[in-house]
């Protein structure tokens, strides 16, 4: 056997080995919840709003934290997406060589290991402002916003989320062969119409990835949920029910929690004590994660198999 025969399987032994370990800790994080919090499930469980009592067995269901992250997650992506694909296209077609590209990368990069928290204290920090009141509320007594409300959680996520789906897009449009813009251009299409008939349907797979990226990264955070979101129980602040449209505006404003922040607090490691309520809510969450993920691939498949 020749040297580059045996660097050839020792990589692929390494990059076999390195699979089942991440696929067995995917799996180990995933029996460990379902084995802890299948007991929980229960149409009770799902579709009961929580009560706050230190009682487990009188403390109510998740449906509110479960609408709080389907909400949160939604309004994120809505901002986060077309900022990110802008910026994708701005480097990608127009920008790539020009000292420009070169800067707003370099700030992509430090924006990207930027800690949460740190930016959830900066969007705390800014919509405070009273200029911002139109995203929350004043608080009563006071020259300050609240600062806390599904807009500015959205915001916020949306910003935190902002740099991966810059690079996922931008690397969406980078596997574009330029060819099809030379086609494109050659048969007499614009700059812009090669990048919306051309180029953004061929990268439709990337893009798709980079949405997938920003709801798991989304979906899954705490902090930004703490401090922009608030952990209020109830969702809105108007006296019609959150869902009636009388009352959609001052859902947007109002605080309200979601499941990652209802696992810390009913968690020992909040100021809960409802670790199987705590198990139950975790497991609830990943079942989501894993169902917006097949429900991403899925649409991707079927408009692909549409346009064949």
């Amino acid at each position: 056997m020749n040297k580059r025969l045996a660097r050839d399987y020792v990589g692929y032994i390494l990059s076999w080995l390195a699979m089942s370990i991440t696929v067995c800790i995917c799996l180990g994080i995933f029996i460990y919840l379902f084995v802890n919090g299948i007991s929980q499930l229960s149409p009770d469980f799902i579709f009961k709003q929580p009560v706050p009592t230190s009682n487990e067995r009188l403390s109510g269901g998740i449906s509110t934290p479960i609408i709080g992250s389907l909400l949160l997650t939604f309004i994120g992506i809505i901002i986060a997406f077309p900022w990110s694909l802008a910026t994708a296209i701005f480097l990608n077609e127009y920008a790539s060589k020009n000292k420009l590209a070169g800067i707003l990368r370099m700030g992509i990069d430090v924006l990207s290991g930027v800690p949460t928290i740190v930016i959830a204290i900066f969007g705390l920090a800014i919509f405070t402002n009273p200029q911002f009141a139109f995203l929350s509320e004043m608080v009563p007594g006071s020259d300050k916003a609240l600062g806390r409300s599904f807009l500015v959680a959205g915001v916020t996520m949306a910003v935190m989320v902002l740099p991966f789906m810059i690079k996922t897009c931008e690397e969406a449009l980078k596997t574009v062969s330029n060819t099809y813009r030379e086609a494109s251009l050659a048969l007499g299409a614009s700059k812009v119409q090669t990048i919306f008939k051309v180029v953004l349907p061929a990268s439709k797979d990337g893009l798709i990835t980079a949405i997938t990226l920003g709801i798991g990264r989304i979906i899954g955070d705490t902090a930004i949920v703490w401090l922009t979101l608030g952990d209020t129980l109830k969702i809105g602040n108007g006296s019609a029910p959150w869902w009636m449209p009388n009352n959609i505006l001052n859902t947007l404003k109002g605080t309200g929690s979601t499941l990652t922040s209802f696992i810390f607090y009913a968690s020992p490691a909040g100021e809960g004590n409802q670790t199987s309520k705590a198990f139950g809510a975790a497991l609830v969450l990943i079942i989501i994660i894993i169902l917006i993920n097949l429900l991403t691939d899925f649409i991707g498949g079927f408009k692909k198999r549409v346009s064949e």
